[in-house]
């Protein structure tokens, strides 16, 4: 696909980037070279090929999901600036 200076001057102008005239012609020729190169990955043959997450086969750590009541609310209160019956007390935001 072959980008050409005028589509490189009005997507630098969409994305708000400026760019010096001369420089628009070899930086269609930069951009239009990469998008050959993302065009021939079209080629290899994916069929068969699961997606990965990983280079390494494992699964996700799992824990039991149980409720707690959080430990203990008076360390995790102690430190705030106000705390009323086991919570944070805030300002109001909201009229």
């Amino acid at each position: 696909m072959a980008i050409d200076a005028a589509t490189v001057r009005k997507v630098a102008k969409l994305a708000r980037i400026a760019q010096a005239e001369d420089r628009l012609e070899p930086l269609a020729h930069e951009l239009s070279g990469i998008l050959d190169w993302i065009e021939m990955l079209n080629e290899v043959d994916t069929d068969g090929v699961e997606p990965m997450t990983s280079v390494v086969h494992q699964g996700l750590p799992m824990r039991e999901d149980v409720v707690t009541d959080g430990g203990a609310p008076e360390r995790v209160l102690a430190n705030a600036p106000r705390a009323a019956k086991d919570f944070f007390v805030v300002p109001k935001v909201v009229e």
